[in-house]
């Protein structure tokens, strides 16, 4: 990246990023913006890609989102120092969570609370005893009191409502909702590989 401004922009965007999320592995950034458009602080949109990530306790392996334009504080800008947003922009893309890491993480905190809710409403049991992917098919599997083992659903996933819908493999319950950020949409998901895959988009409050 040969143009300085737009270097040290790329460097505080990176750092950013990285203050959002608990932890990243890996992460690829690039910048869309005209040279008076980013004097003036303004990006028309930015790319990004990022592998083993946790973000709010949610192990992604995978995400690919780019932003709409984002206006940044330049005045605020100093080497090794990361941006100043100032105003809503928007995400879209794709995140891809490893069914191994996503069992885990709804079995530990902050998380499992969502674990044992998945199960009280989808199989009428609590705690939560583990999440596999099968293919295209999402199982659980909870304890059940006095007996060795423990109880099975099967289930597919769809997006639904600006969310992610589960629907049972048998018609004798209904679909359950995911609660969902309001500030988030969910506009694909998709069961494949062991692997849960979500499209979307979301408006970012800096």
């Amino acid at each position: 990246m040969s143009d300085p401004l737009l270097s040290l922009i790329s460097t505080g965007l990176k750092l950013w990023v990285r203050s959002r999320c608990d932890s990243v592995g890996s992460l690829e950034l690039s910048l869309q913006g005209s040279s008076l458009g980013l004097l003036r602080g303004h990006l028309q949109g930015a790319r990004l890609e990022a592998r083993e990530v946790r973000f709010q306790g949610l192990p992604l392996q995978h995400a690919v989102l780019s932003s709409g334009p984002i206006q940044v504080d330049l005045q605020l800008l100093q080497p090794g120092r990361m941006l100043a947003l100032q105003h809503l922009f928007r995400l879209e893309g794709d995140v891809t969570i490893n069914g191994r890491d996503l069992n885990d993480a709804l079995l530990d905190e902050p998380w499992r609370w969502l674990g044992d809710w998945l199960s009280e409403q989808l199989m009428g049991l609590t705690p939560l005893g583990g999440l596999w992917i099968d293919n295209d098919v999402l199982e659980l599997q909870s304890p059940v009191a006095a007996q060795k083992d423990p109880a099975r659903r099967r289930f597919r996933l769809k997006a639904a409502q600006n969310t992610v819908m589960i629907q049972p493999l048998t018609e004798e319950q209904g679909a359950t909702l995911l609660p969902m950020d309001p500030e988030i949409h969910i506009l694909e998901a998709s069961l494949q590989g062991g692997q849960l895959t979500l499209q979307g988009e979301a408006r970012v409050n800096p």
